[in-house]
């Protein structure tokens, strides 16, 4: 083995995730794009009470989960989890989850390069889908699971609680600064849809904007604050059960909550369009929710109503939005 291969370690909840974790390591089958793996089960790793690394057993003895995250990978370093869970989906239990301290080549929207320093909660995760025209519409479930996680743990803590909004289509932002992102990829075999979820939450950094704790300090006495094993475990909590009324109900069951947590009701978009004599054209029109598709759904003066879709040019999704009209 290369003394550059990027080490990961396997640890189930139960003693057949256990087991099915054994059998990983001896089969020797999980790859990476751009690297080796040294793969060691948990009870193989000398014990690391390092405060800076995620702390295996704390996690596992909160998590109370049927499904997501009860087969955890983690390692201290790796390419990104994302390329972990997505290249060997087919091998890996659904709901199992991939968790670094810090990813060398993370990824966000459109190839953009997702900063990954310690302190940040960089996780991805295994679902499957059988409806295509509604894994859009799952960014938005994990987004929603991310913020219910937090408001949870404040609740339970006793903290002040630590108000996360949603950035259409999936950034996370406190008091105006981005915290995390949101990246969900799909693929179709067997007449299933098979997602991976990618999650980065800055949780104890504060750069490159600023933190979930910098945040709670400035709010408290500074006694106490968040963990990621605390979180990833309230998060997979809450993602099971909105999961399930989103799959059973609709995404429009979730609607309401997810109004509520987002930044976006009633903001007025500028659309620069070109009228019919080529010329540039600005028109404003006012955000009222999603349309069925998943995209934007707005009105203009005259009440006509408009799907937005970004452009595919522009950093901001808010920049070089395109319209189109929605029959009534």
């Amino acid at each position: 083995m290369e003394d550059s291969a990027f080490l990961i370690v396997l640890r189930g909840k139960s003693r057949s995730e256990e087991e099915y974790a054994s059998s990983l390591k001896h089969k020797k089958s999980l790859r990476l794009p751009d690297g080796e793996l040294q793969i060691l089960l948990q009870s193989e790793l000398q014990q690391n009470d390092a405060t800076k690394t995620f702390q295996i057993d704390s996690y596992m003895d909160i998590l109370s989960t049927h499904q997501f995250g009860r087969l955890l990978i983690w390692s201290p370093r790796i390419s990104s989890t994302h390329d972990l869970v997505s290249l060997n989906f087919c091998e890996l239990p659904l709901g199992t989850a991939c968790i670094a301290d810090v990813q060398v080549k993370g990824r966000g929207r459109a190839k953009n390069v997702w900063q990954s320093p310690v302190g940040c909660l960089l996780f991805s995760f295994t679902l499957q889908m059988d409806n295509g025209r509604i894994v859009p519409h799952v960014q938005y479930v994990v987004s929603l699971a991310v913020t219910e996680a937090i408001k949870v743990i404040c609740k339970e803590k006793g903290l002040p609680d630590l108000d996360v909004k949603i950035k259409w289509p999936n950034d996370l932002y406190l008091n105006g600064l981005k915290v995390g992102g949101i990246l969900c990829t799909s693929t179709y075999r067997s007449k299933k849809f098979n997602v991976s979820a990618g999650i980065g939450l800055n949780v104890d950094n504060h750069e490159p904007t600023t933190c979930l704790n910098a945040v709670l300090q400035k709010l408290t006495s500074g006694a106490q604050c968040l963990r990621r094993e605390h979180i990833l475990a309230a998060f997979f909590e809450r993602f099971e059960v909105l999961f399930d009324v989103f799959i059973n109900q609709g995404f429009q069951a979730l609607e309401e909550v997810y109004y509520a947590t987002w930044l976006h009701s009633g903001q007025k978009v500028v659309i620069e369009e070109k009228n019919e004599c080529g010329l540039p054209q600005k028109s404003v029109v006012t955000v009222q929710g999603l349309t069925p598709s998943g995209y934007l759904l707005a009105v203009d003066d005259e009440d006509k109503r408009y799907e937005l879709h970004p452009d595919g040019n522009s950093f901001d999704f808010f920049q070089g939005l395109i319209r189109r009209k929605v029959e009534a």
